[in-house]
């Protein structure tokens, strides 16, 4: 099942900080994560749109959600349970949403109106959404929306520069207007707290302070009749739309005199401009905390300000990138403020008081290529065509260090064997080695002629590192001890693709487009040992876990499986109709089609050696049972419609007589493009091009655990993992096996029996009811007369129970007992029993690296504790020592 989203951390939308203010709602693409910044771990929800996610409405609860994507459809998600609750169609786009403090409406703005909802309640209802009011005033499109404390009113910014205060109920005393006074776009509008006080921010880095003379408390409730009257009296519009409009109210651009006398009056008190530098005018984005009168403005140049408002008092000004800041929220206590940058795809939250990184996340900036676990599981690296190297934990889902010292793309990365180096190959023609322990780069090796290195291996010691050409065609092998070019593999005739060492013995096969997989012996002075003649260029090359099995995938789209010490193939299967091609929106030809010249480009076995997992230049991943050579499950990475080449049929609605709406570059007047208001004015990046990525895979990995698999595409780094917790899965299961079998064994202290019992129902939830029944003393006993087949189900259950329990000490007294009394025999099965064992390391090495921070931690803690309590000693000791000479001279003067 889809486990989650790593590599991609800010696509475009709102921010949101949940209620307590410690965690934080970001749009990944069509999919949510939530960041968890005090416990430091982030959580991609299962569930996605049709299309990107564009606004993000957070219930003032922190229990209800609502995502709206890029035509307007929006679900309304139940951020506890995580799962939609509600879908709505809205039929345009909308430009923002928001809930009012008291989570009973939700306005929404779309084209250049206001739309108010009933808000879902605590009570279940037939209709989520209940249109209640709508309301006309601006020309042009509304772009921001403020409440009221007390969710008597609302403010709506717009495009035509005027910002509109409308009331959630009918008001006597409050007329509808425009508030002017800005040359620009508006960006925010911004209520001052428990006040109708007014802020407003314009694209051109001004703000307007209006002053309202009536108090909140100051509305009057509008008479029924009048009301009735109003109501009939906006009945004029006859324009048909597809949806309900509720109540129709109509706003005054320009009042008379005569309507706006004893109703309630703004006037502007104050205009602040932020800069008058070039650039920085672009103002894009602003947020503002009303308890602490912090004012938050993001800029198209990366720059920020604070502001103390109503005095606009420059608190400090800084940059954060060089990339436009796309959305800024500051969480309820006003300590951290949230920044995101949808062109570098960066998420940063700033503590503004001690000038420090809660959080800074930065995914690839172009698509990833490939990727690799660590012999553990904990970690994957993963490298991109930007030629970054970024190191993610699977458990908190962080990126936690980036080499940059490649000049182009990266092809390949791989770890070592110890876990401890990543290896990288470049088309900048080096390949580089970096040391996990103090983050360097510590090797670069490199060839006598330069080459761009398109594949990578290493072999299990570790010490021989080698690169495919794709240029020279030539493999070249270095050692990884003193860095020197050992030897320059020459054979092939065709750029190579890939390399793969055989995990059991020293021998390296290699891939090429001349329709040839080469095996060389590492031993023999780096002589041929077999050549495998293909029917088509070769792409990918992946050995068995054992070593006795090496799978080849081919242009032709088969993948075939060969016996390599005998050259003798076993098997094919033919993978290219599983693949199921979209067709792009400019391709001439069907999907049908295209998808005969299709392939798998990457592939990889499973952790037991049992499946094959291949993708490619498609939406799915297939997984292949390796004996049958059948299709086992197909999974689809992306619902996402926003990537290019998703649906296997073109959208006739996007078709013209002028031929498709795909070929119109729409980039030329969006929010992101380039604006050229009138002649002869250039204002943004004129390169900017509208494109949708296409969906593809580009490398996927099995976790040495066995536990899940990941797959670098272009939404980022899936990972999907096994979730059997709700799965009933017995194993050689007995009529006398029940639970209160179970219990009853375990009641007469017949220990061994039942832990046996209870893994033949394989329930976790009673499998760790008998084992930690068991007293501490008796583990050795239980754990030598096991049978062989239970230590291993038992060593795979106490990897997964170190994940959750808080009992450490005592599984690792049955981890210990198990390996001391069965490591002779476990070793004989290694190979099957490799994932069990690294899941079980992984585990431990998780916790061992907890526990020693805070075993650190405490060491210091213990040391300044007792160094206080010297001082204060000899402090004391002193005070003693000079009390007493006060009274021994006293005594003396008595004497005298």
């Amino acid at each position: 099942q889809f486990s989650g989203l790593l590599g991609t951390v800010y696509r475009r939308g709102n921010l949101s900080f949940t209620r307590d203010g410690n965690s934080l709602l970001s749009p990944v693409g069509n999919r949510v994560s939530l960041f968890d910044l005090k416990n430091n771990k982030c959580e991609t929800f299962p569930l996605a749109t049709r299309l990107n996610i564009v606004c993000v409405g957070l219930s003032p609860d922190g229990s209800l959600a609502i995502l709206i994507d890029e035509e307007g459809a929006a679900l309304l998600v139940s951020l506890i349970g995580k799962c939609v609750i509600h879908q709505f169609y809205f039929h345009k786009p909308v430009h923002s949403v928001k809930f009012s403090p008291d989570g009973k409406k939700f306005v929404v703005t779309k084209d250049n109106l206001a739309y108010l909802y009933h808000a879902p309640g605590k009570k279940r209802e037939f209709n989520a959404f209940v249109l209640d009011k709508t309301y006309y005033g601006p020309y042009d499109e509304t772009t921001c929306i403020d409440w009221t404390d007390d969710s008597k009113c609302f403010a709506v910014g717009s495009k035509d520069m005027s910002t509109w205060v409308f009331g959630a109920e009918r008001w006597a005393n409050l007329i509808y207007y425009s508030l002017g006074g800005h040359k620009d776009v508006i960006v925010a509008c911004f209520f001052e707290e428990n006040s109708l006080d007014l802020y407003t921010i314009s694209q051109d880095a001004a703000l307007c302070v209006w002053q309202c003379d009536t108090e909140l408390d100051g509305l009057k409730p509008m008479p029924p009749k009048d009301a009735a009257k109003e109501e009939n009296a906006g009945e004029n519009d006859e324009e048909l739309l597809e949806e309900p409009k509720g109540e129709e109210i109509h706003g005054k651009a320009n009042p008379t005199e005569q309507e706006t006398r004893n109703k309630v009056k703004y006037s502007r008190v104050a205009k602040y401009f932020f800069n008058k530098e070039g650039d920085f005018n672009n103002l894009t984005s602003a947020a503002y905390h009303k308890k602490t009168h912090l004012l938050v403005t993001g800029f198209a140049s990366g720059i920020f300000h604070l502001h103390e408002l109503p005095d606009f008092n420059l608190i400090h000004s800084l940059s954060i990138s060089d990339q436009r800041i796309a959305s800024i929220s500051i969480n309820c206590t006003g300590d951290w403020i949230a920044f995101g940058c949808s062109g570098l795809g960066q998420l940063l939250v700033w503590e503004w008081q001690s000038e420090s990184y809660v959080l800074k996340q930065q995914g690839h900036f172009n698509s990833m290529v490939s990727l690799a676990y660590s012999p553990d599981g904990q970690y994957i690296v993963t490298g991109g065509e930007d030629g970054k190297v970024k190191v993610w934990n699977t458990s908190s889902s962080f990126c936690f260090v980036t080499f940059t010292e490649h000049t182009s793309g990266v092809t390949a990365v791989t770890f070592t064997s110890t876990g401890y180096v990543v290896l990288s190959a470049s088309l900048d023609g080096t390949v580089r080695a970096f040391d996990l322990h103090r983050y360097r780069n510590f090797r670069t090796f490199t060839s006598p002629r330069p080459s761009q290195f398109s594949c990578l291996a290493v072999d299990s010691s570790g010490e021989i590192v080698s690169a495919g050409s794709q240029d020279s065609f030539e493999i070249f092998i270095w050692s990884m001890q003193s860095g020197r070019l050992l030897d320059v593999l020459a054979g092939h005739e065709g750029p190579i693709s890939s390399l793969s060492f055989n995990p059991m013995k020293c021998v390296l096969a290699s891939a090429s487009w001349d329709k040839t997989v080469k095996l060389w012996d590492m031993l023999d002075s780096w002589r041929t040992k077999e050549t495998l003649i293909m029917n088509s260029d070769v792409l990918v090359v992946a050995f068995r876990p054992d070593g006795k099995e090496l799978a080849v995938a081919a242009l032709d789209g088969q993948i075939t499986f060969w016996d390599h010490e005998n050259a003798v193939q076993t098997g094919s299967i033919e993978g290219r109709h599983d693949l199921q091609m979209g067709r792009k929106e400019l391709d001439k030809i069907t999907a049908k089609q295209a998808a005969k010249g299709k392939s798998f480009t990457t592939l990889c076995y499973s952790a037991d050696g049992q499946s094959v997992l291949a993708g490619g230049l498609s939406k799915f991943v297939c997984i292949y049972n390796v004996k049958e050579q059948i299709l086992m499950k197909k999974f689809e990475i992306s619902c996402n419609h926003s990537l290019d080449a998703m649906e296997e049929y073109l959208d006739r609605r996007k078709m013209t007589e002028f031929g498709s709406l795909a070929l119109i570059d729409e980039g030329g007047g969006g929010d992101d493009g380039v604006a050229i208001p009138l002649p002869g004015v250039k204002r943004g990046d004129m390169s900017y091009r509208h494109f949708k990525p296409e969906i593809r895979v580009t490398c996927v990995r099995f976790s040495p655990t066995g536990r899940s698999w990941a797959a670098t595409t272009t939404e980022g780094l899936l990972i999907y993992s096994l979730d059997s917790g709700l799965i009933f899965d017995p194993f050689e299961l007995d009529v006398d096996v029940t639970p209160s079998n179970i219990h009853k064994t375990l009641r007469q202290k017949e220990y061994t029996m039942a832990i046996i019992m209870a893994f033949k129902l394989n329930e976790k939830k009673l499998i760790q009811e008998v084992i930690e029944a068991v007293p501490s003393s008796e583990v050795d006993v239980i754990c030598s007369s096991l049978p062989d087949l239970y230590v291993e189900k038992l060593l795979e259950f106490l990897a997964s129970a170190f994940e959750t329990s808080c009992h450490l000490e005592f599984y690792l007294i049955w981890a210990h007992k198990l390996l001391m009394l069965h490591g002779q025999k476990l070793k004989t099965r290694s190979v099957k029993l490799l994932p069990v064992i690294q899941f079980l390391q992984k585990s431990i090495q998780r916790h061992f690296e907890d526990v020693s921070k805070l075993c650190e931690w405490n060491i210091y803690n213990i040391k300044y504790a007792l160094a206080i309590s010297r001082q204060r000693g000899v402090k004391r000791l002193a005070e003693e020592t000079s009390v007493d000479e006060e009274e021994l001279d006293s005594d003396s003067d008595y004497l005298v």
